[in-house]
């Protein structure tokens, strides 16, 4: 039985990860070993380690490493806390492979602290450009510490090989997230309601905006300016809540004031991965700066507003309006997102990221790669060699 080991950190790692969980817990020749850390263990965004008992998931550990802070020092003291305790979890047990996904700070802690204990590291969404934030060394430096890679285009596979990544190691996959939407059942706009406590009497607008960390002197007056473009449209408004960032308390209070004073508006800690993606199939738009917006939307033909620079650089389809942080451009682009002639235009659009069939290709790897010094010794593959 070959152990895999995969950590989530949060509410975006897991919905992404779902249809690769059930793959792994189905297949009798796998053994899952899941270790729940990050804001899945905090009460502040919902605690939704509950979520993920509720979907039947053995958790095999907690990592504690969230502090309640979110200044620069309070992340980087997370992130020491977090190293410190995948190191304990991995002196208890080692999985055979280690399955990371994408480019937290909560998930680079578990990929460093694997490197003394010899675990080979796989890593989903490598490869990726996000300008604007932290992320982006945060992802480079995982795939240099990883040692299987599953990227979700082409152009993001020669990528990772430019890095010095050996081509046996690289899977062009797809994003993962994307087969959940062939073969998850979207809830009703009613059992939305319910699930929500909130009604929607028109299509509505999700947003989702996260702090863009390398800006995050200017947070406040980037909330503002989307606050202040919201303020026009006479639209139910979903907002969710902003990840656990340098300056993410800050949103969320502009937020907080902003649902108190509009009845249209709504704040929702948690939709998990069903109600999330159901959200999406109703919404008139998605406004923010999510890389949802970016991925999983355009199998959805669902227009999005992708607000600044965090999501600078990464491929997106014709769905995508992206504007600067002014509350007049993101006021226009709401509007154009909004109207029936946007949206008839994407008919025919097609996602970028995959056909939604990428745990399939991920599990079949997983299971097959040869495990020891083959795998876990790597072998700087210059550029010239296979460009």
């Amino acid at each position: 039985m070959r152990t895999i080991g995969v950590v989530t950190v949060g509410r975006s790692d897991y919905g992404i990860y779902l249809p690769i969980l059930r793959k792994i817990q189905g297949d009798p020749e796998l053994t899952l070993h899941l270790i729940v850390a990050g804001t899945h263990l905090s009460p502040e965004f919902g605690l939704t380690v509950k979520a993920i008992e509720a979907d039947g998931f053995e958790i095999a550990e907690r990592v504690e490493m969230l502090l309640s802070s979110d200044t620069p020092e309070g992340i980087v003291k997370s992130m020491g806390l977090g190293v410190i305790g995948f190191a304990q979890s991995y002196a208890r047990f080692c999985p055979d492979i280690l399955l990371v996904l994408g480019d937290r700070f909560e998930m680079h802690a578990p990929a460093a602290a694997a490197l003394p204990f010899k675990i080979a590291v796989a890593h989903i969404h490598g490869g990726e450009i996000t300008q604007g934030a932290i992320d982006d060394a945060l992802r480079h430096s995982i795939t240099k510490l990883s040692h299987l890679h599953f990227v979700a285009t082409e152009e993001y596979a020669n990528r990772v090989m430019q890095m010095g990544e050996e081509p046996w190691r690289v899977v062009v996959s797809g994003a993962p997230s994307l087969d959940n939407l062939n073969s998850m059942k979207f809830l009703s706009r009613q059992e939305l309601e319910t699930l929500l406590g909130f009604r929607l009497d028109k299509d509505p607008l999700l947003v989702t905006y996260h702090p863009v960390t390398l800006e995050y002197e200017r947070t406040e007056w980037q909330a503002g300016e989307l606050l202040k473009a919201l303020e026009v449209f006479d639209l139910p408004m979903i907002f969710t809540f902003p990840n656990a960032d340098v300056s993410g308390q800050v949103i969320l209070n502009m937020i907080k004031s902003f649902v108190k004073k509009y009845a249209r508006a709504h704040l929702v800690e948690n939709l998990g991965t069903q109600g999330y993606f159901s959200m999406m199939a109703f919404a008139a738009a998605m406004v923010g700066n999510s890389s949802s917006g970016i991925v999983e939307a355009a199998s959805l033909k669902l227009p999005v507003v992708n607000i600044g620079t965090r999501q600078q650089g990464r491929i997106r389809g014709e769905n995508v309006l992206d504007v600067g942080y002014s509350h007049a451009e993101i006021c226009a682009a709401i509007a154009k997102a909004v109207s029936p002639e946007f949206r008839a235009g994407l008919d025919d659009l097609v996602n970028p990221y995959g056909d939604g069939s990428a745990a399939e290709k991920i599990v079949k790897k997983l299971k097959e790669t040869k495990l020891g010094n083959e795998l876990l010794v790597k072998r700087f593959c210059d550029w010239r060699w296979h460009a």
